[in-house]
């Protein structure tokens, strides 16, 4: 069988407001410079792990706009398969309107648009696809059902991984029991737990609850802190730290840490879960010293090579 990496998940086009801090609520201020870019948590992780070298494809929903034409042609050039994605015909394509600030940290509205109409029927039409993929990628900006659905056909295939952002309500608990690892950062783990404010002192708290919740893996990242995990026959925490740097552009830093983590639970099956954590968060650590998203994700080409040993 072929190693491969698909992913189930959104397409968004980025509006990116870039000013010298976030505005308080209510409050108007200038900013800097706009940019319109292509992203979502789906295309995001899809395409960090195609620079890395990973074939992939990309199960998803556009809109008949002419965004999505656009967005095809990156995505293809970007070598991920877009046989999968589905325009919809008199739908917009989903937006997020993001802010950044200069200190790297940002933040973000979704309109999920075309993305809410990718459905169980799409996931049940490439059920062979999903049975094929070494590794299933998935996050909650695409529906819960199709997201079900595909977890449930690729249980006993491969290795699965479930981004639990953003954050949703009702979270079907199956969700949670058929995916191998469940990863969120530290503000999804507070909402998703109640466990606030999430340190370092009580993560283990957290871990324990999303275990009782049905987790089998649970990888929690923490910025600049790394990452840390556990699996339920090994729940003490194991912490990753990471590089510290000056972060110019945070956004999508995430979606690197996922789809490297796919990459190399996919391609270097030998690595420790450890390892393949510890090369993921150096490879997110590269795209938070450049502006933008996917165009931050570095090529294999512009990384050490003795990650990819």
């Amino acid at each position: 069988m072929n190693t491969n990496i698909v992913v189930l998940g959104s397409c968004m086009i980025d509006f990116t407001c870039y000013a010298s801090r976030l505005p308080k609520p209510g409050e108007t201020i200038l900013g800097s410079e706009f940019k319109i870019k292509y992203g979502g948590k789906g295309a995001n992780q899809c395409v960090s792990a195609a620079k890395l070298g990973a074939t992939t494809t990309l199960i998803g929903s556009l809109g008949s706009d002419n965004y999505a034409k656009t967005y095809l042609d990156i995505l293809k050039k970007e070598n991920v398969n877009t046989t999968y994605i589905q325009i919809q015909k008199d739908k917009q394509s989903g937006i997020a309107h993001i802010t950044v600030a200069s200190n790297g940290e940002n933040s973000i509205v979704v309109v999920p648009g075309a993305n809410d109409l990718l459905s169980v029927d799409q996931v049940i039409h490439s059920a062979d696809l999903i049975k094929n993929a070494t590794v299933l990628l998935c996050q909650f900006e695409s529906p819960l059902d199709a997201t079900l659905q595909a977890l449930r056909i690729h249980k006993g295939h491969g290795l699965s991984i479930v981004n639990g952002s953003p954050v949703v309500e009702n979270i079907h608990p199956e969700i949670f029991q058929l995916c191998d690892i469940f990863c969120i950062n530290e503000t999804e783990a507070e909402l998703i737990t109640g466990v606030q404010p999430l340190m370092l002192s009580n993560v283990q708290n957290a871990i324990d609850i999303l275990f009782s919740k049905g987790c089998n893996m649970v990888i929690l990242t923490l910025g600049p802190l790394g990452a840390v995990y556990a699996s339920k026959d090994d729940r003490e925490i194991t912490q990753i730290s990471t590089t510290k740097v000056d972060p110019i552009d945070t956004t999508g830093a995430g979606d690197a840490f996922l789809g490297s983590l796919s990459y190399f639970k996919a391609y270097h099956p030998h690595l420790s879960t450890k390892e393949c954590i510890n090369r993921a968060c150096k490879i997110a650590t590269k795209t938070v010293l450049k502006i933008g998203t996917q165009e931050s994700f570095p090529m294999r080409s512009d990384l050490p090579q003795e990650l990819f040993l």
